[in-house]
């Protein structure tokens, strides 16, 4: 029970950061093409977790077990975040929110195979109540279905079924390495894809005007949203089952919903209500599996 309650406190902490995350992203993202944020957030982002797990002397681990996690790093910061940041930057907010919902499910599906978990009949119904939720919390009668917007929604889903996938994959990964390490090298998974296609960017788009404002994103996006954030996701995989944590990822429309209502005056609607006790609910009955 003490490792159900940590891994769903750990997995709604990280979702509700990265609620917080796509205005911030989208605002840097005017001046700072996608890979290269993507390369200044692993940079930052492997940065405080060396100290730490230098500190602690939790870096040993065979070369196998690096090869594994280098390779699971790639799948999710070289491959997925690549599509989320490019999908979010060719889409629109609300697009994003209901192409990323569809997440948990795709975790459900690759669970299966890939864990052994089964796929049981309380699971089904905790993910249909839970999608059910964010379904009323942001509305599909927003979204966008412009052609100009086709590529971006494409990846989207690419973003949306690669992020599921990794996250399955550490699931597997932190049976045999703690989290802070599985954490730590998947970071540098990450960086040969974001050098490379940040070396192209800046060649051809170059970069916007640094101001202060951009700055603090940028370290809030490197140290709170990835460095923690991604360390807290990892550590949800790592505790509970992939159909359970999955479900904490709903809380990331939640929270964003909630800064919208502080900073853009937006309104909270009866459908929200609804729909976050929907997701609730959707919660006690996976944590009850």
């Amino acid at each position: 029970m003490k490792n159900i309650t940590l891994g769903l406190i750990s997995g709604i902490a990280a979702s509700s950061i990265w609620g917080a995350m796509y205005v911030v992203s989208k605002s840097v993202m005017a001046v700072i093409p996608p890979f290269s944020l993507i390369l200044s957030r692993l940079l930052l982002g492997i940065i405080p977790l060396l100290i730490i797990a230098s500190a602690q002397k939790k870096l040993k681990i065979s070369k196998n077990q690096f090869r594994t996690l280098i390779g699971v790093g790639f799948v999710g910061y070289g491959i997925s975040l690549g599509f989320q940041f490019v999908g979010t930057n060719l889409s629109s907010a609300s697009n994003g929110s209901l192409v990323t919902s569809a997440t948990p499910a795709f975790i459900l599906i690759f669970a299966a195979p890939i864990l052994g978990e089964k796929i049981t009949f309380k699971s089904i119904i905790a993910l249909f109540i839970a999608s059910l939720g964010v379904l009323a919390v942001i509305d599909p009668r927003t979204a966008e279905l412009d052609s100009s917007l086709f590529l971006g929604n494409l990846s989207l889903v690419a973003a949306a079924l690669t992020w599921a996938l990794y996250s399955v994959l550490v699931r597997k990964v932190t049976r045999d390495v703690d989290v802070l390490t599985v954490s730590l090298v998947a970071f540098v998974g990450g960086l040969p894809t974001s050098i490379a296609f940040s070396a192209w960017e800046i060649s051809t788009l170059g970069i916007g005007e640094i101001t202060l404002g951009v700055i603090a994103g940028i370290l809030f996006l490197g140290f709170i949203a990835t460095a923690l954030a991604m360390y807290l996701w990892n550590n949800a995989f790592a505790l509970l089952d992939a159909n359970i944590a999955s479900l904490t990822f709903f809380a990331q429309p939640i929270v964003g919903t909630i800064l919208g209502v502080i900073f853009l005056d937006e309104i909270i609607t009866p459908l929200f209500l609804f729909g976050g006790l929907l997701i609730g609910i959707g919660l006690v009955i996976a944590s009850k599996e």
